[in-house]
């Protein structure tokens, strides 16, 4: 994909110098504009991927031309450039989005590498939005994401079986979406005006999970002050979904022997069965043929269950998906948060094409929420993922606080994230407070409070002078 510059100077001599000078060196192409007024025109025009603008100039300056851009384009990548080079004037410039500031005259150089870093973020930006166009294009199968084969022949699968009223059986590791698949089996089938009823059935310990099913009479047991109906009920008409039913006992297994056998229920307590209309769809990540050699799965369950089998692939079986689908999510949770859209470093997807994904699309999830939590920028690092070699580091505290009342997770949560932030910033300016503090926005002494709050010290974060080898 060829990346499009726009240099914005006033003086002739300069543009066309770079214009010769990038167009060859970062492989663009490079338009030009005068002033301020005239990039904004080319910039309604025409699909621009980076701005490299001078600050001084006549009519309207480079700020308040940053400040426009980044009001009707916000991700695009802009870099100031001035002769007059002031720190507070980076500052101003990184404070309304500037993705770098560039002081003249400049080594050619190094001018190219900075350059380059900006060219690779608007590089990796367009293929985000590529990415995030393609995955939209995925979802009519209930968020499943995905343009491999092997997909294509999973959404065939699903719209096949859909059609019919048959019992299917999802197989697949953990994490690869079999909940997702349950739900558009129903959405695609002519029961779809009809109730869903999803039930995890290991999360229900058996002597209940056998009532929420199938209901019961009151006086049924000792706490049975009323009727209840049961979940197959509650179905009636629409699809029934029995996620990880590889995990329930022998005896509900022969409870629902019966259902899928006679299509009725016998609530607790009564002497009447009920007639229940009612799809059933169940999911395993367990062998279920292995366990019945080893006897701990009823035969004859599995055969009635297995009628339309319906296997997920895992992410290492269409890695070809992964980037669409880091794209997805990224979009998703972004949103789910407030936080404006990141896109991936070349390094973390790297590491996201290699990992083995053992937890599949669910893991990755998770990676990413933790990247888009602790991003700084709007490109998502390995650290930023926690990610050190092919092994996430442990879940950061904040997002393994539901067992705290709120109140506690949300200080727990708001400390993490200052340590985290102030520690980030201290370590970018080599423990300057000053710098750190323009850079962020606060006063000196207000983040000097907040480091002392913390216990954060900026002598940690100072790197004394080495002496050259010799």
């Amino acid at each position: 994909m060829e990346i499009k510059i726009l240099v914005v100077d006033d003086e002739p001599d300069m543009r066309q110098l770079l214009k010769r000078s990038l167009e060859p060196d970062l492989g663009c192409r490079v338009e030009t504009a005068s002033s301020g007024e005239t990039a904004l025109k080319i910039l309604e025009e025409n699909n621009v991927d980076m701005v490299l603008a001078d600050i001084k100039m006549p009519g309207m300056d480079g700020l308040e031309l940053l400040e426009l851009i980044k009001r009707d384009h916000p991700d695009l990548t802009v870099v100031m450039m001035t002769a007059f080079g002031r720190i507070e004037m980076a500052v101003e410039a990184m404070k309304r989005g500037a993705y770098d500031f560039i002081t003249k005259p400049f080594d050619h150089d190094a001018l190219i590498l900075r350059l380059q870093n900006a060219v690779e973020r608007s590089r990796l930006l367009k293929e985000n939005r590529r990415l995030l166009k393609e995955s939209q294009n995925t979802h009519v199968f209930q968020n499943l994401v995905g343009n491999s084969a092997v997909m294509e022949r999973v959404y065939e699968t699903i719209q096949m079986v859909a059609q019919t009223d048959l019992t299917v059986l999802i197989t697949g590791e953990s994490g690869t979406g079999k909940d997702l698949v349950s739900r558009a089996i129903h959405a695609f089938s002519n029961r779809r005006k009809g109730p869903f009823v999803a039930v995890n059935c290991p999360t229900v310990p058996e002597n209940i999970l056998e009532s929420e099913l199938f209901g019961y009479k009151k006086g049924a047991f000792t706490h049975a002050t009323q009727n209840k109906t049961g979940l197959f009920q509650e179905a009636h008409k629409g699809s029934i979904f029995l996620d990880e039913i590889g995990d329930i006992s022998p005896t509900i297994q022969t409870k629902l022997l019966r259902v899928l056998q006679e299509k009725e229920i016998k609530p607790l307590g009564d002497t009447k069965t009920i007639s229940v209309d009612v799809r059933i769809i169940a999911s395993t990540n367990r062998n279920l043929e292995e366990k019945i050699k080893k006897a701990e799965y009823r035969e004859d369950f599995f055969y009635r269950l297995n009628v339309l089998p319906l296997k997920m692939p895992s992410l290492r079986e269409h890695r070809e998906d992964i980037p669409v689908i880091a794209s997805h999510l990224i979009n998703k949770h972004c949103a789910k948060l407030n936080k404006p859209f990141k896109s991936i470093s070349p390094d973390l997807m790297k590491n996201f094409m290699e990992r083995t994904w053992e937890g599949n699309v669910r893991e990755m999830e998770n990676v990413i929420l933790r990247g888009i939590l602790y991003c700084s920028t709007d490109l998502i690092t390995p650290d930023d993922a926690g990610i050190t070699g092919d092994t996430p580091k442990e879940c950061p505290e904040e997002l393994s606080s539901q067992d705290l009342p709120y109140k506690d997770a949300k200080e727990r949560t708001l400390n993490l994230f200052n340590k985290n932030y102030i520690s980030s910033l201290l370590l970018a300016n080599m423990g300057n407070v000053t710098q750190a503090a323009k850079l962020c926005g606060l006063e000196r002494q207000a983040l000097q409070q907040i480091m002392r709050r913390y216990g954060i010290r900026a002598e940690d974060f100072r790197q004394e002078q080495k002496p050259s080898d010799q």
